[in-house]
């Protein structure tokens, strides 16, 4: 038996590149498969081997899928554009932090992180440290982080990190100056640090 060959013919190439921009197209456009079939005049079990490569595409399915998508065929055989990687967000203040977001408001398993500067006045906790379901997670970078759990009161000192369940009473804030961190928070977390 001969080893396939590690490189993909052009012909794969154009099969790979247009079930890509097919897929994309599709759901960019808010289309199920089923619409798309409908529209293109294909079997929506064709259509959804085509999308998955377990069946090659045709000729003739070009333009009833450019048509489908209401598209060109050369939109449909591009390249697709890559998104501008470029994560872009203003900064929140919030009771002596302020955060810059370091991902997108998009899906991320529900973790979104933050660069955050805290200010050397935010150094007493409140009266009823917060609780919410989740996770939290941060990495000093500098300056020294006063980190309470529940009872325990922690130093945090550049490159070190602490995970912690939300579900402890907690705050953070400076020890004896301005601090600057890396925080990964869960929805919960995000909504309670930044928005109430």
């Amino acid at each position: 038996m001969q080893a396939k060959d590690a490189e993909s013919t052009p012909d794969e190439d154009v099969d790979l590149r247009v079930r890509r921009r097919l897929r994309e197209l599709r759901v960019s456009k808010g289309m199920t498969l089923d619409d798309v079939a409908t529209r293109a005049r294909i079997d929506v079990s064709t259509l959804s081997r085509l999308e998955s490569g377990k069946r090659r595409l045709a000729l003739d399915h070009l333009p009833r899928l450019a048509e489908a998508l209401a598209v060109t065929t050369d939109e449909l055989l591009r390249e697709p554009e890559q998104a501008d990687p470029r994560v872009r967000g203003s900064a929140h203040t919030r009771d002596g932090a302020t955060y810059w977001p370091l991902t997108r408001q998009g899906p991320a398993g529900g973790q979104h992180a933050f660069k955050i500067r805290v200010s050397a006045k935010r150094n007493t906790p409140p009266a009823e440290l917060p609780v919410h379901e989740g996770q939290d997670w941060i990495y000093v970078l500098s300056g020294r982080l006063r980190l309470v759990l529940g009872e325990r009161d922690f130093t945090i000192k550049p490159g070190e990190a602490a995970e912690f369940s939300t579900w402890t009473p907690h705050w953070f804030g400076a020890v004896d100056g301005p601090v600057e961190l890396i925080a990964i928070f869960g929805p919960r977390g995000e909504r309670l640090h930044l928005h109430n």
